[in-house]
This record gives structure tokens, sequence and C-alpha cells, in this order.
């Protein structure tokens, strides 16, 4: 296992906030990073050194973009597999394409993990109406009814009440192929957060306490608390082997609710994570550094607390504006992700408080 050299070329498919920050790791230990993604730019547009616009259907400039790079990663998993395994047939792809392929189907990510042992809300496959009628008739409400794929911060699901008109929520869904998930009594959530080296190497960082709102992740907090601090041995066990059979290198991320029965396993993310961007002051070596070692082959750093503990909380739409007041506060590290546009629900930037 050679590292790669500083002077590389790193390729990220994907030109959000994600690889923003991943552009910004790999600058520090000397790589530079190309861009590929459908937009003329966007917030990585800032910090790499290089771009290409291209759909990810165009086989040929998928092609032409992995020739050009050392090593291939990706920032988000809303990318048709099919992309992958052409950049694949033309070079190295970390996070393994398999990975991609589990978590951008809801469905395959439940049933990877129920076949591992993993504790899951009880699901089930829905492809019509009728599917969706019988699969209430076990489950229950309240539920939720997901698209298999395509789907985050809350986009493409619906609650079902017990007077919820099923065809009204198949129908609210586009009829797509989905997953209807029971819903799961729990206490808090919090997600597993680990980076796996080439040489088969796995280190952990602190798990956060998450709360969403509407959908979208509002807050995660290090250190957790006792009900999570209870739990993450074993959530941290069936990610390892999650992580082990997969063969993965980089960062992965597992989502979890603590309940009374254990960790439930919610969703995972073969990439870098919202719920990890505290890690970049607050641990010594951040999720986005870690990404890059380990895709480049290089020893994974640390990932113990830097401080007490910390706190980030998204900037969502014109909460971005309140720059001027966060900056006030000396413990507040600010991070805005250079969009235009401050639209409701939009992820603009966030914050992360430290604890010292």
């Amino acid at each position: 296992m050679t590292p790669l050299p500083p002077g590389s070329t790193i390729g990220i498919l994907g030109g959000g906030q994600l690889g923003r920050m991943l552009g910004m790791a790999a600058a520090r230990l000397g790589y530079r990073t190309h861009i590929y993604a459908p937009e003329s730019g966007g917030p990585a547009a800032d910090t790499c050194s290089l771009w290409t616009q291209g759909d990810y259907e165009d086989a040929a400039a998928l092609g032409a973009f992995a020739d050009a790079v050392d090593v291939l990663t990706y920032e988000f998993e809303n990318v048709d597999s099919g992309a992958m395994e052409t950049l694949a047939g033309h070079g190295v792809v970390r996070p393994p394409v398999e990975a991609l392929r589990i978590a951008q189907d809801r469905l395959k990510e439940k049933r990877y993990v129920a076949e591992r042992g993993g504790r899951t809300a009880p699901f089930a496959e829905v492809n019509s109406l009728d599917d969706l009628k019988a699969a209430l008739s076990w489950i229950g409400t309240p539920a939720i009814l997901k698209t298999n794929r395509f789907g985050y911060d809350g986009k493409g699901q619906v609650r079902l009440g017990p007077d919820t008109d099923p065809a009204a929520a198949w129908e609210a869904i586009g009829g797509n192929p989905s997953i209807l998930e029971g819903f799961v009594s729990f206490d808090q959530e919090f997600s597993v957060i680990l980076v796996r080296g080439m040489d088969g190497e796995v280190r952990f960082w602190d798990s956060p306490a998450n709360v969403h709102v509407d959908g979208i992740l509002a807050t995660s907090t290090v250190p957790a608390g006792p009900v999570i601090a209870a739990q993450v041995e074993e959530a941290r066990a069936l990610a390892r082997l999650v992580a082990d059979a997969l063969d993965y290198v980089g960062v992965l991320t597992l989502e979890f609710f603590a309940s009374a029965s254990g960790p439930v396993f919610n969703e995972m993310a073969p990439r870098v994570h919202n719920s990890g961007h505290w890690t970049i002051e607050g641990a010594v070596t951040s999720q986005f550094e870690n990404h890059i070692r380990a895709v480049a082959g290089l020893p994974l750093g640390d990932t113990s607390l830097a401080a007490r503990g910390a706190v980030m909380r998204n900037l969502i739409g014109a909460d971005a504006h309140d720059w001027a007041e966060i900056l006030a506060d000396p413990r507040n590290h600010l991070h805005l992700y250079g969009k235009n546009e401050a639209r409701t629900g939009r992820k603009m930037g966030h914050v992360t408080r430290m604890e010292l």
C-alpha cells in the first residue's frame, strides 16, 4: 500500500459544502482537488483546483474526469451507481461503489443491516398501493412512507396516521418504489462516525446527540450524555461490522435512535456527514482530514476530543444573516458555505461552539 504523494489530485464527485470542506482538508495535506458536478459552480468551487461541469449520465465525460485524477471519492450519495461504476472502470473509487449502492436505496440499506444483526424499525417493501395497504395492516400507524431513493433532509417521505388515506400518501410520493417504516419510540438520536483506513484500521469519533427540526439536522452535541453513552458500544460494533463487510475506506456514518431496547439503526451515509462537522474544531483530526487521509492511503489521525465538548448548530436559510452576532462570541467557529441565496430549509453554513 503506497500512500498518494503530496501534489496528487483527488477527484470528488459533487460540488456542495462537503466537497468544499474536503477541499480545504486536502489542500492542507498538499493535495489538489478536482470537482465533477452538473452545475457550473457551487460551494466547493472556492476550494478546489479544478472544476469539470458534466452530467452524471455522460460516460465519456466521467471517464475523462477519472483519467485526470489519482483517486476518486464522492461527497453525496444521490448519484446513480452506474456513474460510479463508470468511474471505477477508469480508476480507484473510495469508499467502494457497493457502499454507495446500498446506502442510496433505503430498502437495501435496512436489509443489509438487519442481515448483520442490526436492530431496525419494522419495515416493508412498497411498490404499489396494495402493497402499502398490506404493510399498514401489520406495521400499523403511526408510520412513515419513504421513497427508496433520492430522499434527504426530510424529502421524499410522508407520515401516516390512523386517519391518513393510503391512496393520498401513495400519490404524495409519486407512486415510486418505497419503504414503509413503523415509528420507533426513542429518547434521543445519535450517530456513529468512523473512519476506516486501507489497512483495515478503524477509528471512531465521539458520538454526538443529534436534534432534528422539520426533518433537517439542527444541532449535534458532544459529549452526548449518559443515555447515548450506554448504547454507543453496541452501535459501534454494528458500524464496524458494516465497514469491514464492505472493505470500506473513508468516513462512514450510521445514524441511530437510542431506545429502551437499545440502539435502533435508522440510516447510513457512505461519506463525511453533517453530524460530524463539529470535528473540524472539536476533534484532534476532523472527519474531513481523516477522509482524505484514508482515501490517500495515509495513516489515520487522532479522533479524540480537542476540548471538553462542542455544539454544532446548522445555519438554515436566514440564520446565516446573523454572522456578526455569531462572531461576537469568541468561542464560536463560523463556517459559511458561499451560497448566494438563503432559501427556507437550505443549509447555508454552521457554527460550532467550543466548551473549553
